[in-house]
Formats: C-alpha cells, sequence, structure tokens
C-alpha cells in the first residue's frame, strides 16, 4: 500500500476534552523516539540556541532543509535549528502548539466520534526524525497499527495526538523529547530528540472482556 498524500490543504478540528494524557515499530510510538519573513514561525523547545548569533541560526536552518531536502520531505514541514541539546522548531502559522509542547498540523478531519480510553485506534504512521529521514512506515509494513487508549501503551505526546483526532482524519504530530519516548542503548534513540509523525486514523472500536472458563481476554469491534 502507497502511503497517502499528506500535501493536501489543512483543517483544523476540535474535540471535547477529555482525561488523561494523552525492534523498530515499537520503539518508535509504543513505550517499552532564511526564514520566510511573516509565513514561518520560530517555536523554542529550550530557549535561545546557546552562543547563537542570526548568521549561525540562518546557516544551521540552510543545513536542516538541506538534509531534509534530500530526504524528500512532504510539503510544510517542519525545520529544526539545533546546536547541541538547545533545539528551535520552526513551522508555519497553520500550526497548532498546545501548552504540553506538543505541536500539529490537521490535515483532514475525518468524521464521527473521538477514541475514548479503553477503545482501540487502528491507524497507519510514517515517522521521521529531524532531518527529515523516514525511520518507520506502518505502510512499509503493510498493516496498520492497533492500540488500546488509556493503558500507557503509547508514547505520551503520540497518544495526546490522537486523542481528539475522528476516523478518517490526517494529522502531523511534532512531538519534543519530553513527550517522546525513553532514549538509551535498547531503544532506538540515543539522544533527546523531536520526532514528526504523519498520522492517519483508520477506526475506533469498542472493545469489552471476555471470560471463558478459566480464560479472559479482550474483544475489540
Amino acid at each position: 500500500m502507497q502511503p497517502p498524500d499528506f500535501l493536501q490543504e489543512s483543517k483544523r478540528t476540535k474535540c471535547q476534552e477529555r482525561e488523561g494524557n494523552g525492534s523498530r515499530r515499537k520503539v518508535l510510538i509504543f513505550m517499552i523516539p532564511l526564514v520566510s519573513s511573516g509565513l514561518l514561525d520560530s517555536l523554542s523547545a529550550s530557549g535561545k540556541v546557546k552562543g547563537s548569533n542570526p548568521y549561525n541560526e540562518k546557516r544551521l536552518l540552510e543545513q536542516n532543509k538541506k538534509m531534509q531536502a534530500a530526504n524528500n520531505v512532504p510539503n510544510d514541514f517542519p525545520s529544526f535549528i539545533r546546536e547541541g541539546f538547545q533545539v528551535k522548531v520552526v513551522a508555519s502559522d497553520n500550526y497548532q502548539k498546545r501548552d504540553s509542547g506538543l505541536m500539529y498540523l490537521d490535515i483532514e478531519v475525518g468524521n464521527g466520534d473521538c477514541p475514548r480510553d479503553g477503545q482501540q485506534v487502528i491507524f497507519h504512521y510514517i515517522g521521521y526524525n529531524e532531518s527529515g529521514r523516514r525511520i518507520d512506515s506502518t505502510y512499509l509494513q503493510g498493516s496498520p497499527a492497533k492500540i488500546r487508549l488509556g493503558n500507557k501503551a503509547l508514547v505520551p505526546g503520540f497518544e495526546e495526538g490522537i486523542r481528539d483526532m475522528r476516523p478518517g482524519g490526517k494529522r502531523r504530530l511534532i512531538i519534543p523529547p519530553e513527550l517522546g519516548p525513553p532514549v538509551g542503548p535498547s531503544t532506538f534513540f540515543s539522544s533527546k530528540q523531536f520526532e514528526v509523525f504523519d498520522v492517519e486514523l483508520l477506526s475506533v472500536q469498542d472493545c469489552q472482556r471476555r471470560t471463558i472458563g478459566f480464560y479472559s481476554d479482550v474483544i475489540c469491534n
């Protein structure tokens, strides 16, 4: 299956607030990873770039954009100005930013109800690093991901971002390090960084526990 076209005109959506926070594929989303004046908005993850000046920021931004161009990133993809552990996110005004630090862009809104705790979400995603390199894709794996919400099985930023999506919706998430996966020798990531995910929510299923004799499981449909 080919990845969908994420170049469509963006739309915005809101769902009623709900409680709660929000190997290769498992590590990425499962817990076990010159600015055009008036068009782009710089959002800092951890303050000013240490020891930077306009020339250095411009140079770092241009370097990042060149790497992203070489990786054929989709339209309206965010850029990153990184100097050591200091990072600025440069994204268009189409993106929304939450108090948690999560940023998102609704590409398609979808229809129906947003998922709730205990329900199973079925979704496709493509994951990118700061240079725009594709690091994971359920499309390439040939099957969507399935996970129940509310049991802390998802990376916090990913779960927060998918909670107020509607079936059929497509959204780009910019997940800051503090809402990302753990890092270390046992994970895909060796250092804290931003991750970008293009998410397509396919469907939401109700789940219930089934007990047969001494056997118990949860079924979703």
